[in-house]
């Protein structure tokens, strides 16, 4: 069984999909981790110094060769991922269990503002306009985020409670 989550960034991907591996035994992998490794440099400095498009084409090219290569998964994407080079119909095409951590847009600028530091694209927007910058986002990325089999509503859940709604909804 494959399981990927989808969902902006902030939106607790990774911790949750490491949980999630945890409880049904199954090995876990980020996929912006996964292409810092293979390429030895960072996400913002493939940004930087290759452009998006670089990036989303090595994205495109990784998330096709773990999908294709792994029986057993859960898969935490970047939060672009699902939205470009046809990503969104390659991973439903091994596998339905996609869940989509749907957070608020208040919720995730919290978070987000906690964790500019860490994250390029976001790092020089002043805190106020982080707010219209994720909903912007959210709007444009929806239709794509939507494509997954299951939504899983965030916004004041531990992230055992979100782990047990998609454990609940795999069965």
């Amino acid at each position: 069984m494959i399981i990927v989550l989808v969902g902006y960034m902030g939106s607790g991907k990774s911790v949750v999909g490491q949980a999630l591996a945890s409880a049904l035994g199954l090995p876990f992998m980020d996929l912006d981790d996964y292409i810092e490794n293979q390429l030895q440099q960072s996400i913002s400095q493939l940004f930087a110094e290759k452009g998006e498009i670089y990036f989303r084409k090595i994205e495109q090219e990784y998330l096709q060769k773990i999908l294709q290569d792994k029986a057993q998964l859960v898969l935490a994407t970047g939060g672009g991922t699902p939205c470009y080079s046809g990503n969104m119909d390659l991973i439903l095409k091994h596998t339905l269990s996609v869940c989509y951590l749907k957070v608020s847009v208040a919720e995730l600028a919290v978070r987000l503002s906690a964790e500019k530091n860490h994250r390029p694209v976001i790092s020089h927007i002043a805190d106020d306009a982080l707010p219209d910058y994720i909903a912007k986002h959210l709007f444009e990325r929806n239709s794509f985020y939507l494509q997954a089999k299951y939504t899983i509503v965030c916004d004041g859940k531990s992230v055992m409670e979100i782990v047990e709604e998609i454990k609940q909804r795999l069965v």
